[in-house]
């Protein structure tokens, strides 16, 4: 592993809580010379059930080979996407055989948390799921709760690949042109921008509707 790559792994290791093993995990990928499959598979996984964002190897990989950061930004947007698929799927077809397990074992899942995203359905399902693709807040509750709700799959489909790919092509940005010292910055920064973008985008639309006339 190269010293860059390395540094990304002593990084997360240096992370304290439940899911560490977890992280290491998913940052040996890096410097497997299946990096990529790993990524695709993780990026896939985490939006339905798995606990660990796929950005975390998708920055240990950028910062290795930086000029395919947004190969790997494009990989983890298209399985990210697919992988909100089949968690509308579940939620639209096996929820009542699956709920108990999500609540159980899923980081992320609670009632009280599945309740509040299907009411978030009843005003404006594409921005909520455009926000939960964007930003920290558990994208796999919007997906499988999309099902459950009956939220249209192409709704789904797009506010994911708008929010998803916000996201990793941020990542994919930040490391193409500023490389480990981007590392360190999205490492302990990358959910506050997520968030502050959110509020910004947020903002526009609603200045819209006030400047905007009326018709």
């Amino acid at each position: 592993m190269n010293s860059q790559a390395s540094d990304v792994v002593a990084g997360v290791a240096s992370r304290r809580g439940p899911l560490r093993r977890l992280y290491d995990w998913v940052l040996s990928w890096a410097d497997s010379p299946f990096g990529l499959t790993g990524l695709a598979a993780i990026s896939f996984a985490e939006s339905s059930f798995f606990p660990i964002p796929p950005d975390v190897l998708q920055i240990a990989l950028s910062v290795a080979r930086p000029k395919r950061s947004f190969l790997y930004a494009i990989v983890s947007t298209v399985a990210s996407v697919a992988g909100g698929v089949l968690g509308w799927a579940i939620g639209a077809g096996l929820w009542n055989l699956v709920a108990a397990w999500f609540f159980t074992y899923v980081p992320g899942f609670s009632q009280a948390k599945f309740d509040y995203v299907q009411s978030l359905y009843q005003t404006n399902a594409l921005l909520a799921i455009f926000a939960a693709a964007f930003t920290p807040i558990p994208y796999k509750v919007f997906t499988i709760a999309a099902g459950v709700c009956s939220v249209p799959l192409g709704t789904l489909v797009v506010a994911s690949a708008l929010g998803r790919g916000a996201r990793f092509f941020l990542v994919a940005t930040a490391t193409y042109f500023f490389g480990a010292a981007a590392k360190r910055f999205l490492d302990r920064y990358l959910e506050l921008i997520t968030l502050l973008l959110l509020v910004a985008i947020v903002a526009g639309f609603v200045a819209l509707q006030f400047l905007l006339p009326v018709k």
